[in-house]
């Protein structure tokens, strides 16, 4: 499988992992300890066999990251704007992702734990409670194959 992925400005992503150490540092599940050398805030488009056909994507893309919220097991920051919903609607017709990402199932986010044990999220929810609405920008691409654990870069 093939990822598409939108990465974030420099601010975006330095707040985002300050979430991470956040959460880390009060013993919580967090993408911080994730060490894979491709792990970084990112944003999924789509998630499909082949990204052939991937279109050219517009960069960079208005986003605004919202309140930090459950989405099953993991914990995310909300995440969208009316740029980002149109390409993501592009992306899913030309590539034919799975039902997730298909527009009308799709839930943008940025990810801050994955598996989250049930018993965390609300603490982890109350730490992060008042975060503020952050505005910036989603700068370049990606593309993550899950069979060899490799990344390639879009401009």
């Amino acid at each position: 499988m093939r990822t598409v992925e939108l990465l974030l400005d420099a601010g975006l992503d330095a707040a985002v992992r300050d979430q991470w150490r956040r959460l880390h540092a009060a013993g919580l599940r967090s993408l911080a300890t994730h060490t894979h050398p491709t792990n970084r805030p990112h944003l999924t488009l789509a998630v499909a066999e082949s990204v052939d056909g991937l279109p050219v994507l517009p960069l960079p893309v208005p986003l605004l990251l919202g309140p930090a919220r459950s989405l099953g097991r993991a914990l995310v920051r909300a995440a969208d704007s009316p740029e980002l919903r149109a390409l993501q609607a592009r992306v899913s017709a030309a590539l034919a992702p799975n039902p997730w990402h298909a527009p009308e199932a799709w839930t943008p986010h940025v990810s801050l734990a994955l598996n989250m044990p049930v018993d965390q999220h609300e603490r982890a929810l109350e730490l992060l409670a008042g975060l503020e609405p952050l505005a910036g920008t989603c700068v370049a691409a990606r593309s993550y194959d899950t069979e060899t654990r490799t990344v390639t870069e879009y401009v």
